[in-house]
């Protein structure tokens, strides 16, 4: 049964016995795969944040099922709060759905759009959010997603290891589904290429700036671009 509490904590999660749980175990290496080759093996895990106590099921085969990933922590803990009025939110790559979750607490009048390709992953994310009575939370595939849905604010600590083609293309896609005035809040690995990643989206016209440094984690703000690739006669 999942539960949320609002509680007042300087912790970020509380560690049980998913941290005794290995890489190799949970099969994390596949998580961007649709279906994972990997064996179920479902699990517990439990985000604490400053405002927020949510208890998750896991299972192997998705992204950091072990445990609550460092770098999705930092992100709900130093990135910002959904802006007041904000219709559309997305979680992109929302795993077994902590981000998705916490936004949908801290927003209840937004719909939060929670996209992943790993179809366990879908699964959790879908019965987390049931549990915790968070019916503002819309758990789908990236192709079920409406074309004319537009949204106010993105959420993402990206697949970095699918590749920086792979990834560039997919935060090209998604960024410019962002409304006008909208920016997206990513967490990144220094070390894999955080820096870099945020010149290239700069260069390709989203405005980038670090919000926040630490322990080897990015935090970058990308505001919508204003000018798409069509709008310059590209292809």
């Amino acid at each position: 049964m999942m539960r949320i509490s609002r509680v007042l904590t300087t912790q970020g999660y509380r560690r049980g016995r998913e941290a005794k749980r290995s890489a190799r175990v949970t099969g994390d290496q596949q998580y961007w795969a649709s279906r994972p080759e990997v064996g179920s093996r479902p699990d517990q895990v439990t985000l604490l944040l400053p405002d927020l106590e949510v208890s998750l099921e896991t299972d192997s085969g998705v992204f950091s099922g072990a445990r609550i990933d460092r770098g999705t922590r930092f992100l709900l803990m130093k990135g910002p709060q959904p802006t007041e009025g904000a219709a559309e939110l997305l979680d992109l790559g929302c795993g077994y759905g902590p981000i998705a979750c916490a936004l949908a607490a801290r927003s209840p009048r937004s719909r939060v759009w929670a996209v992943d390709v790993n179809e366990r992953a879908l699964d959790l994310c879908r019965s987390n959010a049931a549990s915790a009575g968070l019916d503002n939370v819309v758990v789908t595939t990236p192709d079920d997603i409406p074309d004319d849905v537009t949204f106010n604010a993105i959420w993402s600590n990206p697949p970095i290891r699918i590749g920086k083609e792979a990834l560039h293309d997919l935060l090209s896609t998604w960024l410019d589904r962002l409304a006008p005035g909208g920016t997206a809040h990513l967490v990144v690995q220094r070390h894999l290429g955080s820096d870099s990643l945020a010149r290239w989206l700069t260069d390709e016209g989203w405005a980038t700036q670090r919000r926040a440094s630490r322990k080897g984690f990015r935090l970058l703000d990308v505001a919508a671009r204003l000018v798409t690739p069509t709008d310059r006669g590209q292809p």
